[in-house]
């Protein structure tokens, strides 16, 4: 355990911070959970207000680093792609 109080400071701000990534991790999987789902029950119309509701939420966290910006082109372009054939 730290001794020195920046230290202990700095121990108890990486708890938060890893809480709230944790957090902002969840959110991100259940968005691309809920357009897998809808893919997968072959309902084009939910998976598309799925995928419409995901998009920005990938965006965002790829602009803060949260995720690569590579990670979310591919999640973007093989849940599209899975959309589309459903046709």
């Amino acid at each position: 355990m730290a001794n020195i109080a920046s230290a202990k400071k700095r121990a108890r701000q990486a708890v938060k911070h890893r809480e709230h990534n944790v957090a902002q991790r969840s959110m991100i999987r259940t968005t691309i959970k809920k357009v897998i789902k809808a893919v997968t029950a072959k309902d084009k119309a939910a998976a598309e207000v799925a995928y419409a509701e995901m998009v920005p939420v990938l965006d965002r966290y790829a602009n803060r680093g949260q995720i690569h910006k590579n990670k979310v082109a591919r999640h973007k372009s093989r849940l599209l792609t899975s959309i589309r054939a459903l046709a």
